[in-house]
């Protein structure tokens, strides 16, 4: 899609011919989606790759599965589908010169130059059967190598060989293609039946040797050789043969297989070659291969031979069915098939004769064609869109030849006499009978080659201005042409079969860069096309057709690959449809809108009381036939009916059951129906909808009651009036009297409405209302009073109305007595209007102004007030004289037509007062009605005055009143206008100059009186001048109120347009304010200029007109710009208007959309430069008054500044700049540096970047001498003091020393001794212990079920309340045996009571069901979540329970655990993304430590468990091997300090001979050692007796006796304390006795322990007087015995490391990649980019959570006994595995514990394991969601049936009945939950479970 970047591409930075520098290395820049054009265009760029040198040329293979991109100097393989690079070479540059051979030609000397020179690609052609991809360059003129298409760095084959395979190479085998940048080269690998051996190459190549344009200018003329390499040249390209033949002329040594045009003859004939082609014949027997070759011929078109310039030639390949080169006779030479023949598009006179990119589409040629010289300068050429019939090329060919040799005709063909191989100048009448085949493709007999004289013309189908590319398609019987054009855009216009273009698109590829010639389509999905621009391979969608979210829009769009799929209602591509070869599934463009599927409803409008209502539909448009589906009814909200489908398959109609009456739509209050959508639903999807209506007439009495009656009979409904119920009936017989509706409204009773006249406020009135038709009988009893005239009743009403207001009107309406809500009907309101005099008259004239009103209000001049008169007025009143407060303006021109406005008080009574009765003066001003108010305001205007003069206002009304402000009449001069010209894009802003011009109230200044100036302020008139066609001087019309203009000789020039030719620099630096210059023309005009920088510009920066051709701008500061990218495109704005250049607007004009604006200019952005001082100090010492030279160094950078761009500044003083390089800046001061401060600032300015590079420290002056002298004499005395002191403390310090020594040197050789024993114990143990590990004992690992309990739930979880015990399987019957504790969830049968059975199994399988509901599960786990009490504890066990429910499904667990990570992740990454499953704190934790369990249990039992059971034997060997504590369990040997044993007791193993008693097994030798108790004994007895047993089968040693036979006779029990036990010198308590063993000597055992027992007092002195006498022992130096211990152990940890952190190539890690690849994907959605906290995330969801559990707990997986001192062991490694897979050094120092010192150094070597682990998963094949669904289901398969479900599903349900209310809120309050009603489900689970047959059970 349009919003994925190409990640991997490289990405390219400046624009233009050239090469970038090396030093800008391809970057990876995922592009930002931002920069991909929208949708609305109809096509949509899915992929682009970014080439960091300009691109030349590019190639598919044939599948399409790859792109072959070639570059100067590069070449890149990209895979087909997203661009994605894959290989790369560099080709380029090389030394060479093009006036020397090749290199590769070993005889070939050169005494020219040879220079660096890029590698332009020329030839870029696949041959897929050979395997090679032909790369011809310009270098070493035009040399050749077969590249390996599966690897484009690899050379296929080497030519010239070289070496000792080296073969005869001469120069017209290796300059193939053309050697110089713009000369053209075309080619085409042809194919023979033959494999390999007839692969041939066709070239087609600009002459490139002297005498042409392209030739170096040197003074030498012997460079004729090059006159070698022909125009046209078919080569021998069979890679596997002979490589002395490879690239020859391919026909035989003597005839060479080209075509030459002859030397005198080239400056006619220049020919550029646009393509290549195969193209088989029209004519149907034969069909025979041709190579079309297109061109241009730059030949004068005076010539007889080439008139046209654009040409099409043809070469003949021969038969389909000849295999060999020379197996049927000769082959022809290509120049007997040739002929050639103009292409003309367009009329004679304004035909389009340059061929810019051609595309044959089956038995069309299309052509884009322009016209050369056309478009002047730097405006794109006009270009058009031609098409020609091969059949009719075909035919104009037959017929040359035939009149050429049978039958001439004078003028229609010649013979080309310019080719070297031509047969003569001229045709030749043979009178012979030309053979088929002979007409198509000539004979050796015949003249050749040949040139048609007149040209096949078409007529253009499309103009358009600056078209490159063209390529076509044929879809749904239209024809869809792509057009690239100049500056970087796609159109896509759709023609009919008349070649009619019936719409168009577009689409930016790549802003600015011409689209190649050449396009191609994806060969393995059409529905994409690969285009190339300047620096970017692109590859778009050809339609976008999901923007069109209607049928009538998709179809509209008139987009030929677009339709509507009418089953999923969507607009798609045909083969995106399901079914789309099914009849009537897809409708395409071509069947017209009229065909979009639709429905029509029979009876749309239902009353609301008809009895079972069906809905009739009828089915229209393209829809398929719907017998057999599923369809139903849809009303929205859930509603659904059971639909059946009628009639034929051209008819088709469905019957639906309307919806239920109690699920009717509410009605909305105002109306008296309510509109239904109906959807017709085809398998769960609505297709096509309609609506009908529901009407109610009983509501329209309610909705309308003031015309109940007039409105029922109106309706649009069939509705009858009631008049005995008075209301209104959808049927008749609802009611006797019914009126209906052909009765017409006037039969209702009405009232008849009639004006009343307004009464006064306050004063009782009579009212009359007539009413008509109250002749009903309900009507007569409400109508007592009623006088009646005919059918006419008139009633008459006495009432007394209020308002405060000046007037109010009430409406009149008559109530039914004894219906209250009912009205008798009163059509048009009828209303009378309430007056208040007292209100709203300020003066006189207002108050009696009332009377027009009919308000009889009367004026009291005394109170000044209005009030109601009581009696007719005796005399008319008369109010006081006009008063005039205000006029405004006080000014206006003589011609009048001013607005004066005139304020007051009793200015008239009504507007005809004051008609008239307004005057300046003597001249009359004309009120104006709309704006009179009342006594207050006139609005007139003055009337022409004959001369200036100045007067009062006068208004008379009846007397007269006078303003005490004049008027005055005066005559506006203009006198000037400035600036006198400007540009004719408008934009100037000029200033009127006059006298007297802030005169009238309305001003406009006209433009060649068309034209508004705008913007215009009055003060003094300004105003900006608008845009004009043509430049002229115009005249300025200034205009007053509308009359003539002021100004009669005022002109404004337009000139030309300034002209802005060139900006430099053109690089910048980020932060912007360098100084840009603008070069060009007529900047005199412009007043202001702004620049922006497009895309990455922050603002507008103001730039400086200096003279008539310089501009300076400084660059705006860049934001969101990558360092390398494009140069982006500059915007100037002139005047306010934006710049552009002067250039056809031909295409605007045809098509406005089309109207983008392409800016000339492009500034690239940089780094800003970097500074430092000479040495990088940041501190530079300065004493004032000295000169001061700085040297600053500057890092080399892309900018190019001049010396006057840098500013060095110390303080506020400028350091003068001297010297300036590529590398040092000097500046210098001469003055003096003072200042208050002792620190000044060294900056460095270049535009707006400022850097302060160092401070300037000033030292001090004289004070500081001083200063100094005195420190020292106080340091002198100091030193004599602190002398003496010294010597006296170090005599008695010697003393003191003496004595220490003495104690040192006593405890140096403790320690030695102690150290020395520990080096032999690590040099011994190794080798013990692994020659005792090399046994072949079985591990005994624990079951799947019982690792899985074990894993899920640790400790008993304190849901079972006891833990369920089941006796296991004995060893032996001797045997004693512990018992093996069995998870309840691994209990064969439930236990619950029978008679609640029946019940539970429903509830707990409803319940299953429920939990295997997505929406209901998360909302369910998330409730409980929310729940305070819902402690960590039980959201653990949660989730384990979950996990055993759900542990047959293990795709949908996973999902479901998906979904909850998700809202983790989503919440720990608004707040520390780090700390994400940093401990198990939720229930999605606990599962995935579960997840994570199960996917990784077989991978820790075939690979981890060997080395970790070994790892765990060898701790407890290492161990046994010296003393341990008895009581603390504290040994010689361990990992862990604070179980290590600090004291250096002495013990020797001893071999003792035991035999079970009864046990029939032989008698073991068994080790133990001489401090070893007797239970230490036995324990070590049972380990080797039961070594191949597991732990839980073993006997207890409590339950064993030892029994010692001292001689055959004599046998003692031991125990560990009994009679003999004796204490000796204080030493703990000791036993002796001696024994003999069979076939041993008498031993004496000692058995030592920690344990004291009660003694006396004596006994507690002997043992202190004896520690007294030992020897003082650092315990430390024990600690040695650690890195014993751990050295002994270092390899099976090693073995284990590396098991975990390995990758099986058998049996890779799916869980792991997948739930890896799910976290990267996680973070790149969220923006997280940070590569830190993905390692973060792995360790925490992988090593930290899984294996450090199996590490501290290898009682998880096997059956073992785990002490308490191993435990503290494998603490210490798992804390190294921890340190392992962090990411933070560990500071670790002297005080740091041992714990984490043992494994220090090893960590940094584990780590990088840890990171290529991680990486190994990284590259791994990503996988797809089957193959993860098929690898858990497999592990599902595997387990099942080991757990039982219906516990674990009771056990959450437990959790769902206690948070019961929370559950069932959150499940309404969910959208998705509600609508599905998985509340009531719920509930039923809960009524289920808690039955109350089941009351008594309901714990169970």
């Amino acid at each position: 899609g349009s919003g994925e970047g190409c990640s991997g591409s490289p990405c390219c930075s400046a624009a233009g011919k050239s090469p970038r520098p090396p030093a800008l290395l391809p970057l990876l820049l995922p592009l930002l989606p931002l920069l991909l054009p929208g949708r609305a265009a109809g096509l949509e760029v899915q992929r682009k790759f970014l080439s960091p040198t300009l691109t030349n040329n590019f190639a598919l293979d044939g599948p399409g599965s790859r792109v072959y991109l070639a570059a100067v100097n590069r070449l890149f393989q990209l895979s087909g589908g997203d661009l994605a690079l894959e290989a790369e070479a560099t080709v380029g540059p090389v030394l060479d010169s093009p006036l020397c051979h090749a290199p590769q030609l070993p005889q070939a000397s050169c005494e020219h130059p040879r220079v660096l020179t890029n590698n332009y690609n020329k030839i870029l052609q696949p041959d897929p059967e050979q395997g090679v991809l032909v790369v011809c360059g310009s270098i070493y003129q035009g040399l050749c190598q077969l590249r390996s298409m599966a690897n484009i760095s690899a050379v296929a084959v080497r030519f010239p060989p070289g070496g000792s395979d080296s073969v005869a190479v001469f120069p017209s085998m290796l300059n193939v293609a053309a050697n110089h940048p713009n000369a053209s080269t075309v080619g085409l690998v042809l194919r023979r039946g033959g494999g390999g051996g007839g692969a041939r190459l066709l070239v087609a190549a600009t002459y490139t040797g002297f005498g042409s344009p392209f030739f170096p200018r040197n003074r030498s003329l012997e460079d004729h050789r090059f006159e070698n390499t022909p125009e046209i040249a078919i080569r021998a390209l069979n890679a596997r043969g002979d490589l002395a033949k490879l690239f020859t002329f391919d026909i035989n040594p003597s005839d060479d297989n080209i075509l030459k045009i002859k030397q005198g003859d080239k400056a006619r004939h220049k020919l550029s070659f646009v393509r290549a082609f195969l193209q088989h014949g029209a004519a149907p027997p034969a069909r025979r291969p041709y190579a079309y070759l297109a061109l241009n011929s730059e030949a004068n078109a005076g010539d007889k031979e080439s008139p046209a310039h654009s040409l099409l030639a043809r070469i003949c390949l021969g038969e389909p069915a000849e295999a060999t080169l020379n197996g049927s006779g000769e082959t022809k030479k290509l120049t007997e098939s040739y002929i050639q023949l103009g292409l003309r598009c367009g009329g004679a006179a304004d035909a389009f004769t340059r061929l810019v990119s051609v595309f044959p589409a089956r038995e069309l040629l299309f052509g884009v064609f322009e016209r050369a010289g056309a478009g002047g300068g730097r405006g794109r050429p006009q270009s058009a869109l031609c098409v020609f019939r091969f059949a009719e090329i075909e035919e104009t060919i037959r017929a040359a030849r035939n009149s050429c040799f049978a039958s001439p005709a004078a003028g229609m063909v010649t013979v080309l006499d310019s080719v070297v191989q031509g047969t003569g100048p001229a045709c030749m009448q043979k009178k012979i009978q030309l053979q088929p085949e002979q007409l198509d493709c000539g004979a050796a007999h015949l003249q050749h080659p040949l040139a048609i004289v007149n040209p096949v013309t078409a007529t253009p189908i499309f103009t358009y201005s600056g078209l490159t590319a063209v390529a076509v398609a044929s879809v749904n019987n239209y024809t869809v042409v792509f057009l690239g054009t100049a500056s970087g855009g796609l159109l896509k216009i759709n023609l009919d079969s008349a070649m009619k273009v019936i719409s168009r698109r577009s689409i930016s590829v790549a802003y600015g860069e011409p689209v190649h010639p050449i396009m191609q389509f994806d060969p393995s999905d059409s529905t994409y096309l690969y285009l190339m621009t300047s620096y970017q391979m692109t590859r778009v969608k050809v339609a976008a057709c999901s923007q069109y979210s209607t049928c009538r829009e998709c179809l509209a769009a008139a987009d030929a690959y677009c339709g509507w799929c009418t089953m999923e209602t969507r607009c798609s591509l045909q083969h995106e449809c399901t079914n789309f070869t099914g009849a009537n599934f897809w409708a395409s463009v071509s069947e017209g809108v009229q065909q979009c599927p639709s429905m029509t409803i029979l009876e749309p409008e239902i009353n609301i009381d008809k009895e079972n209502p069906v809905l009739i539909i009828q089915i229209n448009g393209t829809i398929p036939n719907l017998n057999g589906t599923n369809i139903s009814c849809d009303y929205g909200n859930n509603i659904h009916t059971v639909a059946r489908v009628a009639g034929d398959y051209v008819n088709q109609f469905i019957y639906c059951s309307l919806l239920p009456r109690e699920k009717y739509p509410a009605f909305p209050d105002d109306q008296d129906h309510v509109v239904v959508e109906a959807s017709l639903r085809v398998n769960n999807k609505n297709i096509i909808r309609a609506n009908f209506t529901i009407y109610d007439c009983k509501r329209i009495g309610n909705i309308y009651p003031k015309r109940a009656c007039t409105s029922c009979l109106s309706a649009r409904w069939k509705c009858h009036w009631c008049p005995s119920a008075y209301s209104c009936v959808s049927n008749h017989s609802q009611c006797e009297d019914a009126l209906q509706m052909e009765q017409k409204e006037i039969d209702c009773p009405r009232i008849v409405p009639a004006p009343l006249e307004p009464m006064p406020t306050g004063v009782p009135r009579n009212i009359m209302i007539s009413l008509a038709n109250a002749t009903f009988p309900k009507v007569n009893e409400f109508l007592k009073a009623l006088g009646r005239f005919g059918q006419v009743s008139c009633l008459f009403l006495c009432v007394q109305l209020h308002t405060s207001e000046k007037s109010h009107r009430f409406l009149v309406n008559l109530q039914l007595k004894d219906k209250p809500d009912r009205f008798i009907d009163s059509p048009e309101m009828m209303t009378v209007e309430v007056y208040n005099c007292a209100t709203g008259s300020a003066d006189c004239s207002q108050c009696l102004g009332r009377e027009d009103l009919g308000h009889r209000c009367l004026w009291s001049e005394g109170s000044s007030s209005c009030r109601l008169r009581t009696e007719p007025p005796q005399l008319s009143e008369v109010c006081p004289p006009p008063e005039i407060r205000k006029i405004e303006p006080l000014r206006g021109p003589l011609e009048g037509g001013t607005l004066l406005t005139i304020r007051g008080r009793n200015l008239g009574r009504r507007f005809s007062d004051i008609a008239g009765a307004v005057r300046v003066g003597a001249v009359p001003c004309a009120p104006l009605p709309h704006r009179y108010v009342v006594s207050e305001t006139v609005v007139c205007q003055t009337g022409e005055a004959p001369e200036p003069f100045s007067d009062v206002v006068t208004v008379n009304v009846s007397r007269e009143g006078r303003s005490r402000e004049r008027f005055s009449y005066v005559l506006p001069v203009v006198q000037s206008i400035a600036p006198p010209n400007g540009p004719k894009a408008g934009g100037t802003r000029v200033t009127i100059r006059g006298s007297r011009l802030d005169v009238g109230s309305e001003l406009r200044v006209l433009i060649n009186s068309s034209k508004q100036c705008t913007d215009l302020r009055w003060d003094s008139i300004t105003c900006t001048m608008p845009a004009v066609e043509l430049t002229s001087a115009v005249p300025v019309c200034v205009q007053f109120e509308n009359r003539s203009c002021a100004s009669h000789n005022i002109t404004f020039k337009y000139e030309k347009n300034p002209v802005i030719s060139d900006i430099s620099p053109k690089k910048s630096q980020i932060s912007g304010g360098r100084i840009i210059t603008l070069e060009g023309r007529g900047f005199g005009l412009v007043q202001n200029v702004s620049m922006a920088v497009r895309g990455i510009g922050r603002e507008h920066t103001r730039c400086k007109v200096h003279t008539d051709t310089a501009i300076t701008c400084p660059s705006p500061a860049a934001s969101n710009v990558t360092v390398g990218t494009k140069p982006a495109p500059v915007d100037f704005y002139l005047n306010g208007r934006l710049y552009t250049d002067e250039r056809s607007a031909l295409d605007e004009e045809m098509y406005p959309e089309e109207a983008l604006h392409i800016s000339k200019f492009s500034l690239g952005y940089y780094a800003d430069p970097q500074f430092s001082t000479a040495k990088k100090e940041k501190w530079i010492k300065h004493h004032p008054g000295e000169p001061l030279t700085l040297v600053i160094h500057k890092e080399p950078d892309s900018l190019g500044l001049e010396s006057n761009e840098y500013q060095v500044k110390i303080g506020l003083i400028s350091c003068e700049i001297q010297i300036v390089s590529d590398k040092v800046i000097h500046c210098s001061i001469n003055e003096s540096l003072s200042s208050s401060e002792r620190q000044l600032p060294v900056t460095i300015q270049v535009g707006k970047f400022n850097y302060t590079i160092a401070m300037l420290h000033l030292g001090g002056g004289e004070t500081a001498i001083i200063v100094s002298i005195v420190i020292c004499s106080i340091l002198l005395v100091l030193s004599v003091v602190a002398l003496f002191v010294f010597c006296t403390k170090s005599r008695r310090a010697e003393r003191y020393w003496q004595k220490t020594l003495l104690q040192m040197e006593e405890m140096e050789s403790q320690i030695r001794e102690e150290i020395r024993k520990g080096f032999a114990e690590l040099q011994t143990d190794m080798t013990d212990l692994t020659k005792e590990l090399n046994r072949s004992q079985g591990i005994p690992f624990l079951e799947y079920k019982h690792f899985v309990t074990r894993t899920f739930f640790p400790k008993c979880s304190s849901l079972y309340e006891e833990c369920y015990i089941l006796p296991s399987q004995q060893l032996s019957s001797q045997l004693g045996s512990h018992v093996q504790e069995t998870h309840p969830l691994l209990v064969g049968e439930w236990k619950i009571p029978e008679n609640c059975r029946p019940n539970m199994e429903e509830g707990i399988s409803l319940f299953s069901t429920l939990l295997n509901n997505k929406h209901f599960l998360i909302v369910f786990v998330h409730a409980l979540e929310q729940q305070k009490d819902f402690a960590v504890r039980d959201r653990c066990n949660l989730a384990s329970l979950l996990t055993i429910a759900l542990h047959g499904k293990l795709e949908y667990y996973t999902s479901i655990m998906k979904d909850l990570l998700v809202d983790l992740i989503d919440a720990s990454a608004s707040k520390n993304p780090k700390l994400m499953l940093r401990r198990t704190e939720s229930v999605v934790e606990k599962m995935l430590t579960n997840w994570m369990s199960i996917c990784m249990y077989s991978y820790l039992r075939e690979t981890v468990g060997e080395p970790f059971f070994l790892l765990i034997c060898a701790i407890k060997q290492q161990i046994n091997k010296g003393s341990i504590d008895a009581i603390t369990g504290k040994a010689r040997y361990t990992l862990n300090e604070e179980w290590l044993l600090r004291e250096n007791i002495e013990a020797k193993p001893r071999n003792l001979n035991v035999s079970f008693q009864g046990c029939g097994m032989d008698s073991l030798s068994v080790r133990a050692m001489d401090t070893d108790t007797l239970s230490q004994v036995k324990e070590k007895i049972l380990e080797a007796f039961c070594k191949n047993v597991p732990y839980s089968q073993w006997p207890r040693v409590e339950d064993v006796d030892l029994e010692w036979f001292a001689t055959s006779t004599d046998s003692y029990i031991l125990r560990d304390l009994d009679d003999t036990s004796v204490v000796e010198d204080a030493l703990p308590p000791q036993r002796k006795f001696s024994t003999t063993l069979p076939g041993q000597s008498a031993l004496t055992m000692c058995f030592i322990w920690n344990q004291v027992l009660p003694t006396d007092e004596s006994v507690e002195h002997k043992k202190s007087h004896r520690q007294s006498h030992r020897k003082k022992v650092l315990p430390e130096i024990y600690l040695t015995r650690l890195l014993s211990t751990k050295g002994t152990l270092q390899k099976f940890l090693d073995d284990l490391f590396k098991a975990i952190l390995s990758i099986r190539d058998d049996k890779p890690p799916v869980a792991v990649k997948y739930f890896f690849d799910f976290l990267e994907e996680q973070a790149e959605k969220r923006g997280i980019t940070d590569p830190d906290t993905l390692h973060i995330w792995k360790t925490n969801s992988l090593p930290l959570r899984f294996w450090v559990n199996i590490l501290k707990n290898p009682q998880f997986v096997f059956d073992i006994d785990k002490t308490d001192h191993i435990d503290a062991c494998l603490s210490v490694i798992a804390q190294a595995f921890i340190d392992a897979c962090s990411l933070s050094d560990l500071q670790l120092g002297k005080d740091s514990p041992t714990n984490k010192l043992l494994y220090a150094k090893e960590i940094p070597e584990y780590r990088k394991i840890v990171q290529r682990y991680y990486k190994q998963i990284h590259d791994m094949p990503p996988l797809s969601e089957q193959e993860m669904n098929a690898h858990l289901a497999e592990e599902s398969r595997k387990y099942r049936n080991e757990f039982n479900t219906n516990v674990a599903m009771a056990e959450i349900y437990k959790y769902a009945k206690r948070y019961r209310s929370q559950i069932v809120a959150a499940l309404d309050a969910n959208p998705t939950t509600k609508r599905t009603q998985l509340q009531h489900k719920f509930e039923q689970v809960i009524a289920l479970m808690e039955d109350n047959i089941y009351e008594s059970c309901s714990e169970a």
